[in-house]
Formats: C-alpha cells, sequence, structure tokens
C-alpha cells in the first residue's frame, strides 16, 4: 500500500463574484477526497476568455469575505501576484517548485473545463504536474469512442490516467479522477445578470459579499462572460 502524502488541492476560477456554488463545491471535495488542504485560487486573467468585469483586488476582497470563519478552506493569491494572462499550468509548475516532487496537488475543475481541457495552454504537461479531479453531476458517462477509432484527446486522457480517490493520496500527480457530485444550480454570470438588471442575488452568495458589491456598486451593468 503506497504511503499516504500531504494532499493540496486547488480550485480554480475568476470567482466573478464568488457564490455559495462554489463554496460549497470546495467544501465538499476537500471533506469527501480527504484533502489535508482546499485552496481557492482566482485567475487574475485567464487565457481563454475575457477579463472578469471587476477588479482582482475586488475578487480578492470578496473571496476574504466570503471565508472568513471556514477553516477548512483557503485563499491562494498567487494568480492575482502574478499578473497578466493567467495558464494552469504555469501555476502548477510555480507550486511543484515550491513544494518539492512528493506533495500530492490535485487541481480541481468543472465539466466544461475537462471537455475543454485540450484547448488549455500546454495542456499536455497538467498530469506531470498535478491529478485532475473533474466534478460531474450524479449519472455523467463519457463520450464513446467511435468506430474507426476516434482520437478525441479526453477520451485518451480518461484511458490513460484515469485513477481513484486512492490516487490522490498514494501519488504526487498522474491521476484523472472524475467526482459525481450534485451541484447548486448558481452561476456567476446569472448574479452579474441580476445585479446589471437593478434585482437581488440574496441567498446566492455570502450576505458580506452581497455587501461588499451593494457598497462598491459592483456589476451595475450587465457582463455576460461565463463562469471558469
Amino acid at each position: 500500500m503506497a504511503t499516504k502524502r500531504h494532499s493540496i488541492a486547488l480550485f480554480g476560477g475568476t470567482f466573478d463574484p464568488i457564490h455559495f456554488g462554489h463554496l460549497r463545491m470546495a467544501l465538499e471535495l476537500r471533506q469527501a477526497l480527504g484533502f489535508d488542504e482546499m485552496r481557492l485560487l482566482p485567475s487574475h486573467q485567464p487565457g481563454h476568455r475575457e477579463s472578469p468585469g471587476v477588479s482582482p483586488r475586488q475578487r480578492c476582497q470578496m473571496l476574504v469575505l466570503a471565508l472568513a470563519g471556514c477553516d477548512e478552506l483557503q485563499l491562494d493569491e498567487r494568480e492575482l501576484r502574478r499578473g497578466g494572462a493567467t495558464y494552469t499550468v504555469d501555476t502548477l509548475e510555480e507550486l511543484r517548485t515550491e513544494l518539492g516532487p512528493e506533495v500530492s496537488i490535485s487541481f480541481c475543475m468543472g465539466l466544461d473545463s475537462l471537455l475543454s481541457l485540450h484547448r488549455w495552454h500546454r495542456w499536455q504537461s497538467l498530469l506531470a504536474l498535478a491529478h485532475l479531479v473533474a466534478v460531474t453531476r450524479p449519472g455523467w458517462s463519457p463520450p464513446q469512442r467511435a468506430k474507426g477509432g476516434d482520437h478525441s484527446p479526453l477520451l485518451d486522457v480518461l484511458e490513460r490516467h484515469r485513477g481513484s480517490t486512492a490516487d490522490l493520496h498514494g501519488e504526487p500527480c498522474g491521476r484523472l479522477v472524475v467526482r459525481e457530485q450534485t451541484l447548486l444550480p448558481i452561476s456567476s454570470t446569472h448574479i452579474r445578470q441580476l445585479l446589471g438588471n437593478g434585482q437581488s442575488p440574496r441567498y446566492l452568495l455570502p450576505a458580506a459579499v452581497l455587501q461588499y458589491i451593494e457598497d462598491h456598486q459592483l456589476y451595475r451593468k450587465q457582463n455576460t462572460a461565463g463562469d471558469r
């Protein structure tokens, strides 16, 4: 049996704004998969989509407010400090250099990110640096390989790297774990649309975050960019 390693999970996104769907997913992942740390990792400027509608400092402050009193979730500001376009592979390289080769690192993502993984910057290098944990709704199944041998990048990754929860603690990197989980039907896009239309998103995000948005008059113009 492999030795249990110290395990760190990263849950990345723009968090524009942070809401209960993000927070609940991160907390459930930490508890269900037994991570020693779960870090929320706000991006500065995602390399594959338009810039968030508010400043990095404001998104970071909303995360600070949302995480207040929750010792099970931490904030990792490294991508905000680095500035510029944000690429996950750069962050994982930095973290691997910082932590060394033995610590288990897992990068958590939603289904949309998994399906578009082959379009990420240097995506082939991700599994050499970390595990990938993809959260799907119950009942999801991967696309089937077509007759004639469809070489879908996602299917290739699933076939070569599919792993289990135990792998996340026994190996430092290299596995893709698909985790079925009931997700709260909340999106940052919808919250921004509500605010842009002068409607209240109360009960979709922490009260302290909503108060910050109101105090600083954020999202008063509609921004239809999707969640990461």
